[in-house]
């Protein structure tokens, strides 16, 4: 079992965008956080089943996610 980073982006008008920094154009959505997730394990399977087919390496999750501080202007 592999785990990936996913970032949850809220939308404005409602739901989360989520995407996949490791995994590039993986992407899905969901209605809530908790579907999001849901979402976004499925996605993420069938990225790295496609990848598998094709051949392609799986990449690692090496993603370090941190917040700065920057001042406004």
């Amino acid at each position: 079992m592999s785990a990936y980073s996913v970032v949850l982006v809220p939308e404005d008008e409602g739901g989360f965008l989520v995407f996949v920094p490791a995994l590039p154009g993986c992407y899905t959505q969901g209605d809530t956080r908790e579907e999001a997730l849901t979402m976004a394990k499925e996605a993420i399977a069938l990225h790295l089943e496609s990848l598998s087919e094709h051949g392609e390496p799986i990449p690692p999750d090496h993603i370090e996610v941190t917040t700065v501080e920057v001042s406004a202007a």
